[in-house]
């Protein structure tokens, strides 16, 4: 169940995303603290610090990712030179395929470490957890290309 509530949030993403100007990612409005880039690159930073946690040989992403994404990074902070956008589809898509890879087994698992709120106990809770995030960021996307097409 969880796979396909993520399959369906991150495909929605891609569909969405694939049609933006890489013009319009990296505007900045007063009414958004972040660009529609870092919140493309965090999707992919933060699932992949999430469900590749007890795998760190199997992360994919650039190193560099965690100092342009993490949560507590503003983009005018930035010191290097962020993906494109069709790097970051492409690193999404990868992502998205390996994480599919994964078992019955895996996401009956447990999670290892404790969340805020105690709903997420396995890595099928997380991915749940994750789907809804990444929904949720495509509605902000949406609202974010309508306000900057307006300045």
């Amino acid at each position: 169940m969880s796979l396909k509530q993520f399959n369906l949030a991150r495909t929605s993403l891609l569909t969405f995303i694939q049609d933006l100007d890489e013009d319009i990612i990296d505007k900045t409005s007063e009414y958004f603290d972040k660009t529609i880039r870092w919140h493309i690159g965090n999707i992919l930073y933060m699932d992949e610090k999430l469900l590749f946690v007890s795998q760190k040989k199997s992360q994919k992403i650039p190193k560099e990712y965690a100092e342009l994404f993490s949560s507590d990074v503003q983009v005018k902070d930035w010191k290097i030179e962020p993906p494109s956008l069709s790097q970051l589809i492409e690193d999404l898509i990868q992502q998205q395929e390996r994480i599919n890879k994964y078992d019955d087994l895996f996401w009956k698992s447990n999670v290892k470490f404790k969340s805020p709120h105690g709903y997420i106990e396995t890595h099928g809770d997380l991915l749940i957890m994750l789907a809804q995030r990444e929904a949720e960021t495509l509605g902000l996307i949406r609202a974010m290309k309508k306000v900057l097409e307006v300045k």
